[in-house]
């Protein structure tokens, strides 16, 4: 009986070992990343910043996406669309291509939980996936839940035949061609 003592605890450590390392491995996957654009609107100087995690599950999983330094005036939708040809996440003189398809579409409704809509004026309409912003200093941030993966439609799958996705700020359905407060946050999906 002696022997099985240093039997239990080598398992028991082995598999608080692999306990720790399947801990790190699903906190590495969260991992975040934060993108910062500065842009000028009507002469006045915003400094965008937006925080989503840069790896997520294939199959899906619900994320947490924060920003800061947003012009309250301007309604932005925040979710995981394929990557426009032509644009360089990491060149910002490049993000001229409105970002698009994205999961769960324009969700003005809030039935796919896959976007959600940050605006100061029409918020209360859509209330299952839009909210307002918290305004610090006169600037608009923001802190909401959105679900992604990676098939972002019946024919689109990030990671798949060249598609680059990305968690992206765009500007709301009311100025949809401005490409002013596009911000992308690259992601992969394991």
């Amino acid at each position: 009986m002696p022997a099985a003592a240093p039997r239990t605890a080598v398992r028991a450590a082995v598999a608080l070992l692999g306990a720790t390392a399947l801990t790190l491995g699903l906190a590495s996957s969260a991992s975040a990343a934060t993108v910062a654009r500065t842009v000028t609107d009507n002469s006045v100087q915003y400094n965008l910043s937006l925080t989503a995690p840069s790896t997520a599950a294939a199959a899906g999983q619900n994320v947490t996406v924060t920003g800061s330094g947003y012009n309250t005036s301007q309604g932005v939708y925040v979710g995981l669309c394929a990557v426009p040809a032509g644009v360089n996440v990491n060149d910002q003189s490049t993000w001229n291509a409105k970002p698009t398809p994205c999961l769960g579409g324009q969700d003005q409704a809030g039935t796919t939980g896959a976007s959600h809509w940050v605006n100061n004026d029409w918020w209360w309409m859509s209330p299952n996936n839009s909210s307002p912003y918290t305004v610090t200093n006169g600037r608009g941030g923001f802190s909401v839940n959105i679900h992604v993966k990676a098939q972002i439609s019946a024919t689109v799958t990030c990671g798949q035949s060249g598609v680059t996705c990305a968690i992206v700020t765009r500007a709301d359905h009311f100025d949809s061609n401005d490409r002013k407060y596009d911000i992308y946050v690259p992601v992969t999906f394991s």
